[in-house]
């Protein structure tokens, strides 16, 4: 098999340029590689693990997506790469039977021949050698992951509801470490989702009494990297919603139903890692430069550094910016990555000269969700330095536009991205708490 330009990684970058390319170049050209069948909005990976937004119905399926916007998707995980032959070569899949023995290759392994190749493979959790951290948590890295975490509160509150009679202080208690976007809004999720478990049959459980969630960060605040007042308002409204914070504290120990940070230890009986991410292991390992962090050394036209023909964007790629900081991860550099690189190789495919100006990162603000009806974050001017504070529906509509745009950039016509918001918003206005 042989493609024009091979993407691998189907998050939010990498789908983008898939998608961007196919409807210009076609199948031909442009091949998207993803260990999955469907794609799913990361930032949206919290609602899921709360069970306020069905995994089922937001996932977009690879197969649909190649055959509307042009482009052919191959299923499998990347193995290894021939930087010399530029070859990838995609591990086989194989049937879902428990027994090994009984498992039966459906897709056999393939080698792909490639021009260019874009390597989009996002980022896995960092766990910065914190004892029993890799063993007794969950990070919300994947959909697995939030289908984990909601099946596995499900089996604790169903236990916690059958012990209230002899166990007057049965509950759950849930601890987040890392008060970054992820940690908050998982917590605020949670809150808002555990105040409608009454309709699904837990009579005898109380939200706030017995749903008992704490976040730990080890800044001084939550939400660090953004202005003190988000932080501060973000702060208030879990205060609001009997969400315990502490800050300003290390975790040292991760055991199977307690978390130890310092001298205190924290009762958990779920676990959730939201402290940080590094880039995947194998990509040390494909003869590409890599950095301290173990992310790919990009220039700054997003190439690798001693490939030509080998680009990388998004959590998986170190680009530094004009004044040295690298790119941060974060879901707005690797859609502006994708738009790069597709101007990029729509310029080299119609003849016309390499763009002159690198890649340059715009920090165009964060926003933080906390539920279904409101979010906090802050907006950046166009003067250096100048941003606003934004809160409440304002904010949480605009939080709801940015994955209205990235399902725009998938789906491509203004026809399919209004079905799209149609769909969004019907499933948003009633309350929904998956939970079988």
């Amino acid at each position: 098999m042989q493609s024009n330009i091979l993407i691998v990684g189907g998050g939010a970058g990498g789908l983008e340029l898939a998608c961007k390319l196919g409807r210009k170049l076609g199948p031909q050209a442009v091949t998207l590689v993803d260990s999955r069948l469907f794609h799913i909005w990361k930032p949206s990976l919290h609602e899921v693990a709360a069970g306020t937004l069905d995994v089922h119905q937001e996932g977009l399926s690879y197969q649909m997506l190649a055959h509307d916007n042009g482009f052919t998707f191959v299923y499998g995980p990347m193995l290894a790469l021939d930087a010399a032959q530029r070859q990838l070569t995609v591990g086989a899949i194989y049937s879902g039977a428990s027994d090994q023995a009984a498992r039966e290759a459906v897709l056999p392994e393939r080698r792909i021949g490639y021009e260019s190749l874009v390597l989009a493979v996002g980022s896995t959790s960092n766990y910065f050698g914190v004892p029993g951290a890799a063993e007794h948590t969950i990070s919300l890295n994947a959909t697995e992951d939030a289908e984990r975490f909601r099946l596995t509160l499900l089996k604790l509150l169903t236990q916690a509801e059958l012990q209230k009679s002899t166990r007057p202080e049965a509950g759950v208690d849930i601890v987040i470490i890392g008060g970054g976007a992820t940690g908050v809004e998982l917590a605020a999720e949670l809150r808002e989702a555990s105040g409608v478990y009454a309709a699904y049959g837990f009579r005898q459980l109380k939200a706030e009494r017995d749903v008992r969630i704490t976040l730990l960060e080890g800044a001084p605040r939550i939400l660090a990297p953004l202005p003190e007042k988000v932080s501060a308002a973000a702060l208030e409204l879990l205060h609001q919603r009997a969400v315990k914070v502490v800050t300003d504290t290390r975790v040292t120990a991760i055991g199977a139903d307690a978390v130890t940070a310092g001298d205190t230890v924290y009762p958990a009986q779920i676990v959730v890692w939201a402290a940080g991410i590094k880039a995947p292991d194998f990509l040390s390992q494909l003869g590409l430069p890599t950095v301290k962090s173990g992310q790919l050394d990009v220039d700054a036209r997003l190439a690798v550094k001693g490939h030509a023909d080998i680009y990388a964007l998004g959590d998986c790629a170190a680009c530094a910016g004009p004044d040295g900081k690298l790119v941060p991860p974060r879901a707005q550099a690797a859609h502006q990555q994708a738009d790069y690189l597709a101007a990029h190789f729509l310029r080299r495919r119609q003849g016309r000269p390499p763009q002159e100006q690198p890649y340059v990162y715009r920090d165009y603000g964060s926003l933080v969700s906390f539920g279904q009806t409101t979010s906090v974050g802050s907006l950046m001017g166009s003067l250096k330095g100048l941003s606003w504070f934004v809160d409440g529906l304002v904010a949480r509509l605009m939080y709801v536009s940015l994955h209205l745009m990235h399902h725009r950039a998938v789906l491509g016509t203004v026809r399919t991205a209004v079905l799209a918001l149609a769909r969004f918003l019907i499933k948003r206005s009633t309350p929904l708490v998956k939970l079988h």
